[in-house]
């Protein structure tokens, strides 16, 4: 299915380095991307579908980086079903595993960890709920794991490997195990800040600087933040990526962002939610974040949407989080809210709105044209303007 997107106010690139995208339409053929900037009247009447955007502002879909799935779009956590596809209405369009830590009775032994990683990829390696990607299987690390186990992981296509959940005496007794899932091919992260949940430790920068994990799982607190003055020796003396959540310490995110702004490091400032825990299920978890950051400091709205799409999509690896040619068709509409005091979605975010949602794309599909069910009403009125395809992809209403 060809779709285009005509009519943009403004296009965010996911490039934090370069945020914003000249021109006014976004062509997409299959699952990609095809251009984005202007097009030929041609061009667009050669799409099966057409979206006019009305002016919104045209973002990637969101990459929430710590999301911790189970199976299915059901959390045991807070016993909800459907929570990723409301998810896809808060703008998230891709969801990687932090663990299938929260798998009621989850093996322990190194054979059940492995088993729960294989089964949990195996399961979300073609199910979309709502449309929404999941990258899940993440072997939680513990004793007896050896080099053998986690190249038999990358072997199967198991690429993630998490810290801070195993059996250990101390956090330091991860350090060979983290070096042997980096030597194996996987991405490396961990458990950042307090404990939170039954199994998990303490872990602060000596510890994360000792095993150099490739991502620091909610660096800000999940949801206990670890001290002031180890954030600056994380990121002075490390490559480590800085995830900072909406369920940890708002404070010590801001700290974060400015640091890494200060220090050259903005790279690997990543945005997610590190839901669903104690905190709850937060659809609208990234939004706020975005909104949080660009209203309480002095960087761009767009910086931070980028920090929540393209600079995840350059730490794991993806093919999405950028609106350029050749990438993932995963696109989002925002829009000021309705009632609000701005004309335009950057200038909402910076005033510390937090977006309304006109549209979400995934894979070249429109998952919904019109309004999300979880964010305020747009200003503006994205429509399918034309379509051949017989689908009605107005949003179900709740």
């Amino acid at each position: 299915m060809k779709v285009a997107i005509v009519n943009l106010g403004q296009i965010v690139s996911g490039d934090w380095h370069s945020p914003l995208a000249a021109g006014d339409t976004i062509l997409m053929d299959g699952d990609r991307i095809v251009s984005v900037g202007t097009a030929a009247a041609g061009a667009v009447e050669q799409a099966d579908v057409v979206v006019d955007a009305d002016g919104m502002t045209a973002i990637p879909g969101l990459i929430d980086s710590h999301v911790h799935i189970t199976f299915g779009d059901y959390t045991p956590r807070q016993r909800t079903v459907g929570y990723l596809e409301s998810y896809l209405h808060g703008g998230t369009t891709t969801c990687i595993s932090a663990s299938e830590v929260h798998v009621p009775g989850r093996p322990r032994d190194p054979e059940g960890v492995k088993a729960l990683a294989l089964a949990a990829q195996r399961c979300f390696e073609t199910y979309r709920p709502g449309g929404m990607r999941v990258i899940a299987g993440s072997v939680i690390l513990e004793p007896g794991l050896a080099p053998k186990d986690f190249k038999e992981l990358a072997a199967k296509s198991v690429t993630l490997a998490k810290a801070g959940f195993g059996a250990v005496r101390t956090a330091y007794d991860y350090v060979p195990l983290v070096k042997a899932a980096k030597e194996a091919g996987l991405i490396t992260t961990c458990h950042t800040g307090g404990s939170s949940i039954p199994g998990s430790g303490a872990i602060t920068g000596d510890h994360l600087l000792a095993m150099h994990p490739h991502v620091s799982f909610h660096i800000n607190g999940g949801p206990t933040a670890m001290p002031d003055a180890d954030f600056e020796r994380v990121i002075n003396e490390s490559a480590i990526a800085l995830q900072v959540c909406t369920a940890g310490n708002l404070r010590t995110t801001l700290l974060c962002a400015r640091l890494a702004d200060r220090l050259g490091a903005f790279d690997r400032f990543i945005i997610a939610t590190d839901t669903p825990t104690g905190s709850g299920i937060m659809p609208l978890g990234m939004l706020y974040t975005i909104a949080h950051c660009a209203s309480l400091t002095d960087m761009d709205a767009d910086r931070f949407i980028c920090a929540a799409s393209g600079s995840n999509a350059r730490v794991y690896g993806l093919d999405s989080g950028f609106l350029m040619p050749g990438k993932a068709a995963d696109i989002v509409l925002i829009d000021a809210p309705d009632g609000g005091t701005q004309e335009t979605a950057l200038a909402a975010i910076k005033h510390g709105d937090i977006a309304a949602i006109g549209a979400v794309i995934t894979a070249g599909v429109p998952r919904f044209v019109g309004r999300s069910r979880n964010t305020p009403a747009t200003t503006r009125k994205a429509r399918v303007a034309r379509s051949s395809v017989v689908q009605d992809f107005a949003a179900i209403a709740h």
